[in-house]
């Protein structure tokens, strides 16, 4: 792409946003033979006021434009490139809501749509297929950033509510791809927007991402304390309702306090959150989804298992992981959890100099979810270490799976 003249890519990336070369020229104040002179090299583009509205048009960076974006990685899942995350940054960079005060914005997809687009992406993500939702996140953060500048009324809160959610599943992808900055933005618009959905949960949630941002960029104390203080204010009972849902935010704020606690060794913490959380798992009686969570029983032992490998303690995960987690109800959860248990076991193994126990681990978790394992720093982490500390050849489909995430020793 940065090989190509620029008139070819301003061919490409209108392509990319379904754009027909007159609705283009329309937008841009030009003629069609204006723009198909530009496309063709005929004309020159030399003005940077031209090239920037040009950018805006077609709701991108500049420097995308300019050809300066890195090469693509050449993974096997194409899990996701710096021309994916350049598309989410635009999306996040734009502010139709204050655009709208002064100007109409252009109307979006009904609500029934929009409704359905979310959902999708939710399931997308909790399948772990990374690579299809970074593809389709800048168009849907766009859909969902005009509705909530469009509908008003009754409307509104819904409308929020949605853009909410997928600041929080952009949020989630970018953290576990290892953008974290990227992520604690989109987790931070999430807890704002939350506020106009004039739904607590929706906060609530919309908390832990912030707070899982926070830690991915070392910053685990505030995360702790962030959580805890949220989780405060949902506990259910009092003036709280107990509902499944309110369980499930709650639970899930504890969790992931309990998580910080571990990436600062606070392992007091660590026992008494998931202690609390296994509470609330026992009162909502099972394993459920209520906000995208997957709270239950199952996931309390998943958590228990991950801070106890955050504390450096990976025989006390191997231990959970075989003692206190029923495989039917591990079968139950959705491919996301299950594979992201995995690669903690796998971390565990690693811990305890079990490389082969550790291998297998990443094998389960790719046949579950290839881009969990495939598509995260971490688990390229875990392969580097095995790889370094086995003794002649590693077993042939670990080998393999070496070679599909481009890892060697």
């Amino acid at each position: 792409m940065d090989e190509l003249p620029i008139g070819r890519r301003v061919a490409y990336w209108r392509g990319r946003r379904k754009m027909s070369q007159q609705v283009f020229a329309d937008r841009l104040g030009k003629s069609k033979s204006w723009v198909d002179k530009v496309e063709r090299g005929v004309r020159r583009l030399d003005k940077f006021s031209v090239l920037y509205e040009i950018a805006d048009i077609l709701q991108m960076d500049v420097q995308l434009l300019l050809g300066k974006d890195p090469e693509r990685r050449a993974d096997a899942l194409n899990c996701i490139d710096q021309v994916e995350v350049q598309e989410i940054r635009a999306a996040l960079e734009r502010y139709d809501s204050m655009s709208a005060y002064f100007d109409a914005v252009p109307f979006p997809p009904p609500m029934d749509d929009m409704r359905k687009a979310v959902n999708h992406a939710w399931l997308t993500y909790q399948y772990g297929r990374y690579g299809m939702l970074t593809r389709a996140l800048p168009k849907l953060l766009r859909d969902a950033q005009a509705a909530d500048a469009a509908y008003g009324g009754e409307q509104a809160p819904e409308a929020a509510h949605l853009l909410g959610q997928v600041y929080q599943i952009a949020s989630s992808v970018l953290r576990k791809l290892g953008e974290c900055e990227l992520a604690w933005l989109a987790a931070d618009r999430s807890m704002a927007v939350a506020q106009r959905a004039d739904d607590p949960l929706l906060a609530g949630i919309a908390t832990t991402r912030v707070c899982n941002a926070l830690v991915a960029m070392g910053r685990a104390r505030p995360a702790l304390e962030l959580n805890v203080q949220i989780a405060n204010r949902l506990a259910p009972g009092g003036s709280n309702e107990v509902s499944p849902a309110r369980l499930s935010v709650y639970g899930m704020l504890l969790l992931q306090g309990a998580m910080a606690a571990s990436r600062i060794g606070d392992s007091a913490s660590v026992d008494d959150l998931i202690n609390c959380a296994q509470e609330a798992a026992t009162l909502l009686g099972g394993d459920h989804n209520h906000y995208w969570t997957s709270f239950g029983p199952t996931n309390v032992e998943l958590h228990r298992a991950a801070a106890a490998v955050e504390l450096g303690d990976g025989g006390r995960a191997v231990e959970v992981h075989q003692l206190r987690i029923a495989e039917p109800a591990f079968n139950a959860l959705l491919p996301e959890r299950r594979a992201h248990h995995l690669l903690d076991i796998a971390r565990g193994y690693a811990q305890i100099g079990d490389v082969a126990n550790a291998g297998e681990m990443l094998l389960l978790g790719d046949r579950l979810a290839p881009s969990e394992i495939r598509c995260r720093p971490i688990a390229h982490e875990v392969m580097s270490d095995i790889l370094r500390r086995t003794r002649g050849a590693p077993p042939s489909p670990v080998a393999e799976l070496a070679e599909h995430m481009g890892v060697g020793v």
